[in-house]
């Protein structure tokens, strides 16, 4: 993943879209700002407009908030795609570039292809995994799958599962940090 002259590095982030986590988000997504990266999301409530709104109070940000929106409706149909619309609460405050699709799938069905989860993983360059539950366990998952360099913040062992994959599980925030720097010097010359 050499970092090219003219295209910004994309950091996916994927947790809890109730608990925002915001002790360990908001140094996260702070630091996303302050290198110029973009920020990916699924453009939600919790860890994803947590992350989010962090990375907005950095002034004179290069980088943008990317939201993969999903659908509240299955666009199956051209009867049900003219009610297409997002989920209450989607995009969050803080999604300066929201994409809209029309996969519906989420939680316990988030590796399904009619989930938003394989854009999200697939967009990022590397990913970000914070606590959350079955939604962001498919996420990792997936990452995984993809071959995506993934590092896991694992707040309260919740993450222990993952300890023997491809996965960099830590700690704290600043581990996050400090993994990243170490995985991807190229992006910090």
């Amino acid at each position: 993943l050499k970092r090219m002259a003219n295209k910004n590095i994309q950091i996916g982030v994927i947790g809890s879209g109730n608990n925002a986590y915001a002790k360990l988000t908001w140094p996260i997504g702070r630091w996303i700002a302050e290198q110029g990266f973009n920020l990916v999301t699924g453009g939600g409530g919790g860890v994803m407009a947590s992350v989010a709104q962090a990375f907005t109070q950095v002034t004179h940000r290069k980088g943008k908030v990317i939201g993969i929106i999903p659908s509240a409706v299955t666009c199956d149909r051209a009867a049900t795609r003219s009610h297409h619309t997002p989920p209450a609460g989607y995009p969050n405050d803080y999604v300066d570039i929201p994409i809209y699709t029309h996969l519906h799938l989420s939680g316990i069905q988030g590796k399904g292809l009619a989930s938003r989860n394989h854009i999200i993983v697939l967009t990022a360059d590397l990913v970000i995994g914070f606590p959350g539950g079955p939604g962001t366990r498919s996420e990792i998952q997936l990452a995984l799958e993809y071959r995506k360099p993934l590092v896991l913040l694992n707040h309260d062992h919740i993450w222990d599962e993952f300890t023997r994959t491809d996965a960099k599980v830590v700690g704290t925030s600043d581990d996050v940090i400090s993994t990243i720097q170490a995985m991807r010097p190229e992006w910090f010359d």
